[in-house]
């Protein structure tokens, strides 16, 4: 059974299935979820956990053995399987696919997947996890540009806060495709909040205190098309320990906002009126860094950069050969409208 996590929560209160699966690749929201499944569970007099990592050299035995034996400290027990390559290999869908037909008893099972695409959700075991009868699967959507300041705004409201129209812009653009990085600004954002007002004064202080802030400045030699100045604050970002997810966040985002920008300026559309149409609103000292990057490259270029986006993000999660490092930097140069050899 397909849930989205609002119905999560509704069933959990129902009492708890002996199969649950969370898939979807945001960090926050799938692990809110499983958090979720985790205190059901525990409300429920689960006080032992197993948890196993899945892998292509993983042996799937230790899970039979673990829905064999019995639970030695407690009568409920949860066992999670985190599957982060989003295959479990063959004995691996023999060993889910068994324990969906006979589920071991006084267990809840927890299975973390990343989104499965089109051509997975086609496979019998990922149908069988979906429909089957034991089984609830949570399918976690990422929240999109548009839909960030509500969630934002609802975020910003159980935590107290009240922020200004002009606040809440600065803050979505700020941490758009990251909400990991949301939660944590607006848990810092308490401690500088006078009275829950939040207000764009606040945001700009405590947002641009943040090591964040140095991945915009990324941003913005990207769109200058100073790759020197690029490749010097990425090599500088590497060495402070900031995660290369975080800086192809930043790489990625801005670079799909060109090229859609580039799409529309190709069928004839005025510059002013693609920056009026763009939510959040593109703030006026961007706008001439933005003018210069797209009369630097037409939408096809700019395509050509998403996908060298996706390759870096497959060799993040170990799915593709090469250094995700010296794909950004490949990003950054070419951006900057340097060409590139052609990889081999």
């Amino acid at each position: 059974m397909k849930l989205n996590a609002a119905q999560l929560q509704r069933q959990l209160r129902d009492g708890l299935a002996p199969v649950y699966v969370v898939s979807g690749d945001d960090p926050l929201l799938c692990g809110e979820s499983a958090d979720l499944i985790r205190q059901a569970c525990r409300d429920a007099g689960s006080e032992e956990r197993l948890v196993f990592h899945i892998d292509r050299s993983f042996d799937w035995g230790q899970v039979r053995e673990a829905g064999n034996s019995l639970s030695l400290f407690a009568q409920q027990r949860l066992i999670e399987l985190r599957i982060p390559g989003g295959k479990p290999g063959d004995e691996g869908i023999r060993v889910l696919l068994d324990w969906l037909e006979a589920p071991a008893p006084d267990t809840t099972l927890l299975i973390s997947l990343p989104r499965l695409d089109s051509s997975a959700q086609r496979t019998k075991w990922a149908k069988t996890l979906m429909e089957h009868g034991n089984s609830r699967f949570v399918q976690v959507w990422p929240v999109d540009a548009h839909q960030l300041p509500n969630w934002m705004r609802d975020r910003l409201a159980a935590a107290g806060l009240h922020a200004t129209p002009e606040a809440l812009d600065l803050l979505s653009v700020r941490v758009e495709g990251n909400l990991l990085a949301a939660a944590q600004e607006i848990e810092k954002l308490k401690l500088f909040c006078d009275g829950g007002q939040l207000d764009l004064e606040t945001v700009q202080q405590a947002v641009a205190d943040s090591a964040r802030f140095d991945v915009f400045s990324l941003s913005d030699a990207l769109l200058q098309g100073n790759a020197q100045h690029a490749l010097r604050i990425l090599q500088g970002l590497r060495g402070e320990g900031v995660e290369a997810p975080v800086i192809l966040w930043a790489v990625s985002r801005e670079v799909r906002s060109l090229y859609s920008m580039a799409l529309e300026q190709a069928r004839g559309i005025p510059l002013d009126r693609i920056f009026a149409n763009q939510r959040p609103p593109i703030w006026d000292k961007r706008k001439p860094l933005l003018s210069r990057a797209l009369e630097r490259h037409p939408a096809r270029v700019w395509a050509e950069l998403l996908r060298l986006a996706q390759q870096a993000d497959e060799q993040i999660k170990g799915q593709a050969e090469g250094s995700e490092w010296d794909t950004l930097a490949r990003i950054l140069v070419r951006a900057a409208g340097v060409r590139l050899p052609i990889s081999s």
